[in-house]
């Protein structure tokens, strides 16, 4: 069988990334000391990138699978398919600046500058985000026109209006402000990274998590395809489980009927009559948000409750359904 090439990010997402697929069965050997680490499935050869580079590997066909951050898809405008939100790594892209400023929004920003009649820099590791998100704003507009910030990196300069510069950050971005720069395009979690360098988040760009992504001639390819969808089913199959729990308990016929009517399942819930006449066990899956509103009935009609939190659940159909619609 071909092998599949798969991309797994180094840095921030790499220790939920190795926790996901260690619980969705794959034993990850070697992650700590190489950049290709083996995986417990043959079929599958593993590389430890940065999770910028990822899309593009995976556009030009160098992966054929990977796990990156919806940001670098956006960034990069890597013609991708994004086969499923992996939800961790949750952050939001913002537009920040010190907390001294008494500025509130961008559009306060670019008049205050262009009133002040001074050059607005703003840093950060993105740069066709910012760009993209500060020409749609409206006083850019009236201001500027259709004219592209200009973008600084050490190798090259693109865009003409040099009164708004995007300046390439290598890291650290948090500590530009206020000699190097006036502003940033950052991800935060919580917030706290900012606070602690005097800045304040006026607008979010972006909100961005884990996705696992795939090559489209990839996903096309007999050889592959099979492959990487027990990568999808394995890995939906944990965020899943996340979302559920696992209840078995008995219950008395006569409050049977009842208890059904308010009990969730993802199909139905299986009721197998028990060895003593007028009971009933039931055996079902439901959400983790129900639980608690569900409990007074559960202790008013049943009993016995076992509660389990499933390692796996799989939605096969949803996951078939999908494999054919590629």
């Amino acid at each position: 069988m071909v092998k599949v090439k798969l991309a797994l990010p180094k840095g921030s997402l790499e220790k939920d990334t190795l926790k996901l697929f260690e619980r969705a069965w794959y034993k990850v050997y070697g992650a700590d000391r190489s950049y290709r680490p083996l995986l417990s499935d043959e079929d599958i050869e593993v590389k430890l990138l940065r999770p910028q580079e990822i899309p593009l590997f995976v556009a030009y066909g160098l992966q054929d699978v990977g796990i990156t951050g919806e940001d670098w898809i956006r960034e990069t405008n890597a013609d991708v398919k994004t086969l499923l939100n992996l939800e961790y790594g949750k952050v939001r892209l913002v537009l920040a600046l010190p907390i001294l400023f008494n500025v509130n929004t961008l559009s306060e920003l670019i008049n205050k500058f262009y009133k002040e009649n001074k050059i607005l820099r703003i840093s950060s590791e993105y740069l066709k985000i910012p760009s993209s998100y500060i020409m749609n704003n409206e006083a850019y507009k009236r201001i500027f026109g259709d004219k592209e910030p200009l973008t600084i990196t050490p190798w090259w300069r693109k865009g003409e209006n040099d009164r708004v510069r995007i300046y390439l950050s290598f890291g650290a971005t948090e500590a530009k402000p206020p000699e190097d720069a006036d502003a940033i395009v950052d991800v935060t979690e919580t917030g706290t990274t900012l606070e602690k360098n005097n800045l304040k988040a006026i607008e979010v760009l972006m909100e961005s998590s884990a996705v696992l992504i795939a090559n489209k001639d990839s996903i096309r390819d007999e050889n592959k395809r099979e492959k990487i969808y027990d990568i999808v089913t394995l890995l939906k199959g944990v965020i899943e489980s996340d979302k559920k729990l696992h209840i078995f308990l008995n219950v008395k016929e006569e409050n049977l009927e009842e208890l059904l009517e308010q009990l969730p399942a993802l199909k139905r819930p299986t009721i197998s009559p028990l060895s003593e006449k007028g009971w009933y066990a039931i055996n079902t899956i439901i959400d983790k948000k129900s639980f608690l509103k569900l409990l007074p009935t559960l202790r008013r009609l049943a009993q016995g409750l076992v509660v389990h939190e499933p390692q796996q659940i799989l939605p096969l159909e949803e996951i078939s359904r999908n494999e054919k619609e590629e």
